[in-house]
């Protein structure tokens, strides 16, 4: 492990997944990583500017009507099925598995998102950021990633930078995911100094300073530039690299 500014005090927060909040509202259910909804935890309300990680299960042929949002960027990844997405600024869409969407509310957008299929559920993360500017035009993107691209390595997939592949993002946060095999070591830099990461274990269990984290596990880690962590099992992984203020 390497610590390259020792100016900065290291914290690491283990967040286990059997101490997330949970809602049942029959159609949908949620985990929910920060406070959200109902669920109020003074001690879980972001992590830096990562506001919302939502772990969501939706019934066939069911969803979230049409509601506003602003200023946030809300990021959705399916695990598993495919969602339907409409929004204010025209967007039609189907998000399935393998594909990112990004949503920039900016000074206002109303969305709804329901399950696209008619017997087969639907999986997905709900991730919010803090944006880097307030108030910009709303704007939507999605796009496919090739799962190949993550076998043993981190893939970006949310990026503030056009260049590097990912959806872009109005905020200096990066989004991974990555594939590891049983016995790998993992490692990851910074793409922006002062930043912290919240990695979240998708599936499997790694080993991170001694620690083991397992399914649907997260922790978060500031004050670091660079970490390596080992999978203990094959192990689905997604890296959130986010501002801490």
């Amino acid at each position: 492990m390497v610590y390259n500014d020792s100016t900065v005090e290291r914290k690491k927060i283990f967040y286990p997944a059997s101490e997330r909040g949970f809602a049942n509202h029959g159609w949908l259910k949620s985990f929910h990583s920060f406070s959200f909804g109902s669920y109020h935890n003074p001690e879980k309300t972001n992590f830096g500017l990562l506001r919302v990680l939502n772990d969501d299960t939706v019934e066939a042929g069911y969803g979230f009507g049409t509601h506003p949002h602003q200023n946030f960027e809300i990021v959705s990844i399916p695990l598993e099925g495919a969602l339907s997405h409409k929004d204010s600024t025209g967007r039609a869409e189907v998000i399935r598995e393998g594909e990112v969407q990004i949503m920039s509310a900016g000074t206002g957008i109303s969305h709804s998102e329901y399950n696209h299929s008619t017997s087969d559920l639907v999986k997905f993360l709900q991730i919010w950021v803090f944006p880097k500017v307030q108030n910009i035009e709303p704007r939507y993107e999605q796009k496919f990633f090739d799962k190949a691209g993550r076998v043993n390595k981190f893939q970006t997939v949310v990026s503030p930078k056009q260049e590097s592949g990912g959806v872009w993002i109005n905020q200096d946060a990066t989004f991974s995911l990555g594939d590891f095999e049983t016995g790998r070591q993992i490692e990851y830099a910074l793409q922006h100094s002062g930043n912290g990461i919240y990695l979240f274990v998708i599936e499997g269990e790694i080993e991170f300073d001694s620690q083991v984290i397992g399914r649907r596990d997260a922790i978060g880690v500031s004050g670091q530039n660079t970490f390596s962590f080992k999978a203990l099992k094959d192990s689905k992984l997604l890296l959130i690299e986010v501002p801490m203020n």
